[in-house]
């Protein structure tokens, strides 16, 4: 379902939206699809933060196991 609002933009905004905007988009068309790809980066961006500070948290475990699996390589 899509709902009506209202959005006040600056006129260089408006510029770029009307160079973002893909043949036959509207502006509306043209605007949802920028905010979704935005919000999905962000998601994305969040995720990968979350992600790297789990790895970041077992980092030395996870080096240290590392380590000793490449020393029995080393000793063949």
């Amino acid at each position: 379902m899509k709902r009506k609002t209202s959005v006040t933009l600056s006129d260089d905004v408006l510029r770029m939206l009307g160079r973002a905007a893909a043949r036959g988009e509207s502006r509306s068309e043209t605007i949802e699809r920028l905010v979704r790809e935005g919000l999905l980066a962000r998601a994305r961006r969040l995720a990968d933060q979350r992600d790297l500070t789990i790895l970041n948290r077992h980092a030395d475990r996870l080096n240290r196991e590392a380590e000793d699996v490449l020393a029995y390589q080393a000793e063949r």
